[in-house]
């Protein structure tokens, strides 16, 4: 672009050359981001969140492949390009993003929901089919694939996070198909595999770890016990300390088995060696036993189980635990009491206060009802006083003026 910038203006300045692709990619920039705020914005990918906005990036990825795919493979016009696009990646996405938008968590997965994610998927599918076949190599080929499932994966999320989780009867309602004969076949094959290994799936690492302590213990005491079982041969001293070795060796091999497997403090890895090692040195009895006799199949089924000692066990951890929690219980009320009893004498020191307020206020109102009385009658005294002195001034006037007073004859004449 930049030869061609200096051949279209030869007489413009040098900086242009590199100033004109820069204020480009700029504006491609702003435009961009001006595109993605909107769509963030907009009503049609309201809610799902910004993984949306990421899987419109598989989606171009997706549309650049089936475009090359319908113009170079199919050989279709541009027109109906766009329209085959449509068809394809439009669609997936139009669908998925209305399962979002209609599911309901209160519903979960109805026919309908069910319906429309398998046509989305399906249209997935084809699009990765065409976007691996276009690829230029067998290396982009899985790559390119796998981008619209990418793409569409990450609205799914969303939906599964939006819906819940499908009950026990609408699993049982699955119709046969070749997916569902995948994944069976698939949960069989592992189930086997763990069958044949003697693995639980449910069982943590732990719990693992601890049943592989007490077999192993049960393993060395039954090798232990069959070690002492064997007598020395009579007669042959090499061969008679030959077996004690072997005894002591044993014996020293159980000691530290048993001490690894917690079988003296942990009473369910003391019940899970005795099961053990019932079912070690009983085992002919279950190869001998005539299993048309239920009563005998039941009794020596409880026997391996060591069923009596088991629930002993059981009930006297219940019982400790009941215990326990009658124990708790009881310092629960206690304190309770005693917080209500707390409650209680503040409750009478609060009435108690309450009543020597009131009557301090009482008294406070009786001493300024008394001291309101005496000041309205010193101030009859002082307005008494007043008008006496009032007179005596005058009468003391006239006195030195001559003026007979009101009450002397002449005046009343």
């Amino acid at each position: 672009m930049i030869p061609s910038l200096s051949q279209l203006l030869p007489d413009e300045p040098g900086w242009l050359s590199w100033a004109a692709p820069l204020a480009t990619v700029l504006i491609a920039v702003a435009v961009t981001l001006w595109g993605v705020r909107r769509l963030r914005g907009s009503a049609w990918l309201a809610g799902i969140g910004p993984q949306a906005i990421v899987a419109l990036g598989g989606v171009a990825v997706s549309v650049y492949g089936l475009w090359g795919f319908a113009t170079e493979t199919v050989h279709l016009p541009k027109l109906l390009a766009v329209a085959f696009i449509s068809v394809f990646d439009a669609a997936e996405m139009t669908l998925l993003v209305m399962l979002y938008r209609t599911a309901d968590p209160q519903v979960g997965w109805t026919r309908e929901l069910h319906l429309m994610h398998r046509t989305a998927w399906t249209l997935v599918g084809f699009s990765g089919a065409m976007n691996a076949v276009h690829a230029p190599n067998w290396w982009a080929r899985p790559v390119l694939a796998a981008v619209p499932a990418l793409a569409a994966w990450l609205i799914e999320l969303q939906l599964r996070s939006k819906l819940h989780v499908p009950s026990r009867d609408e699993e049982d309602d699955v119709r046969p198909g070749p997916a569902r004969l995948v994944a069976l076949l698939w949960q069989h094959a592992w189930s086997g595999l763990f069958a044949l290994l003697g693995l639980d799936a449910r069982t943590s690492s732990s719990a693992i770890a601890r049943a592989a302590l007490a077999q192993r213990a049960a393993l060395r005491v039954y090798r232990l016990r069959l070690a002492l079982e064997a007598g020395a041969p009579a007669g042959r001293p090499r061969a008679a300390r030959r077996v004690e070795r072997r005894r002591e060796k044993l014996r020293g091999r159980a000691q530290k088995a048993l001490d690894r497997a917690d079988v003296a403090t942990d009473p369910g890895q003391s019940l899970a060696l005795v099961r053990r090692l019932a079912a070690l040195t009983r085992a002919e009895e279950v190869a001998r036993l005539n299993y048309s006799d239920t009563t005998a199949v039941l009794a020596l089924i409880e026997d391996l189980a060591v069923t009596p000692g088991a629930q002993r066990l059981e009930s006297s951890a219940l019982a400790k635990e009941a215990e326990d929690a009658r124990q708790r219980a009881e310092d629960a009320r206690k304190e309770a009491d005693d917080a209500r009893q707390e409650a209680e004498g503040a409750r009478q020191r609060a009435e108690e206060a309450l009543t020597a307020a009131r009557e301090e206020l009482a008294r406070v109102e009786e001493a300024r009802d008394a001291a309101l009385e005496d000041e309205s009658g010193v101030a009859e005294q002082a307005r008494g006083a007043r008008q006496r002195a009032a007179g005596a001034r005058r009468a003391a006037r006239r006195a030195r003026n001559g003026i007979p007073g009101p009450s002397c004859g002449h005046c009343r004449r």
